[in-house]
């Protein structure tokens, strides 16, 4: 089937998919910025001999990586929203991208630690004043960034009451955000590491503030790691929603949950499929229009049988 008949199939499984997410464009913005100071900052730090900028540089390549990654998620899946291949849509592509890139995150954290540790037991000669004015400029530029990506709302998306949930379920905007933020934490740790070498002769510190560096860029990779392949591998959801969902469906008294089961199909949509015991004479709808529309369930399947 031709990708321009997918919209017309009777029954769609896009679930709001096609729709163009509010951190796609600003992680375009944050990509081609940090692209530029990654350059820069990594020319500096071969150049000035510096491993703690060179750390930070290779940390925003990193990040840069990860988050092109997550770009091609946001298009991909807008553009295969309604491709038939995909049984629950193309949610999932956002929680790939994000696990991608924590895999990269964890690469280049070997590599940082790998570099520092060879600076520790051979230094070379720092160019102190133009490594810190490339820190401060990666600094300003990463604040930037967290700027960008940390703005809730424009006029457009005043518009949009679904914004909040999306923007705290968007792993692609929530992941573009923390690899900034580390991007900013790093910046400052350079800056501190050079101005400690120049001052007070503590030439070690430049090289440890890239393994502090590489451990924070580990640290960030394992918590994305563990969101995502929870995804990936159809964990259950939280118990907050299985208790909202089994509450919704018990509220008569006379009905139980024999069986359930819910799992995320994309940012802040679930699907999920639940058996129920009744001597009620109750249908699969009705037990669908008691479940709370604040959970986004989506291709719920409810089969209802006596006891």
């Amino acid at each position: 089937m031709h990708k321009k008949n997918y919209e017309n199939l009777e029954h769609s499984h896009s679930f709001g998919q096609e729709k163009k997410r509010p951190g796609e464009l600003r992680t375009f913005i944050v990509i081609a910025i940090t692209a530029t100071m990654m350059v820069v900052e990594i020319a500096a730090g071969i150049l000035f001999g510096s491993m703690a900028l060179l750390a930070d540089g290779l940390h925003m390549a990193s990040h840069a990586a990860a988050l092109s990654i997550n770009a091609f998620a946001y298009v991909y899946a807008r553009r295969n929203a309604h491709n038939p291949v995909f049984s629950f849509g193309t949610g999932k592509v956002n929680a790939l991208g994000g696990f991608s890139g924590a895999i990269l995150l964890a690469v280049f954290a070997l590599i940082m630690v790998w570099e520092s540790s060879s600076r520790l037991i051979e230094p070379v000669d720092i160019i102190f004043n133009q490594a810190i004015l490339v820190a401060v400029i990666g600094l300003i530029v990463n604040g930037v960034s967290v700027f960008i990506l940390g703005v809730k709302h424009d006029h457009h998306e005043h518009e949009d009451h679904d914004y909040d949930h999306d923007h705290h379920h968007d792993h692609n905007l929530k992941s573009a955000y923390l690899h900034v933020v580390t991007d900013a934490l790093t910046s400052v740790l350079a800056i501190l590491a050079l101005l400690t070498a120049k001052y007070f002769g503590l030439v070690w510190m430049d090289p440890l503030m890239g393994i502090v560096g590489a451990i924070l860029v580990a640290r960030w990779s394992i918590g994305l790691l563990k969101s995502t392949s929870a995804i990936l591998l159809d964990k259950q959801a939280s118990q907050i929603i299985q208790n909202k969902i089994k509450h919704s469906i018990e509220t008569d008294g006379e009905s139980q949950i024999a069986d359930l089961h819910v799992w995320s199909i994309g940012p802040n949509i679930h699907a999920a499929i639940i058996s129920v015991l009744t001597n009620q004479d109750i249908t699969s709808e009705e037990y669908k229009d008691r479940l709370p529309a604040e959970l986004n369930l989506e291709h719920v399947s409810i089969e209802v049988n006596k006891p």
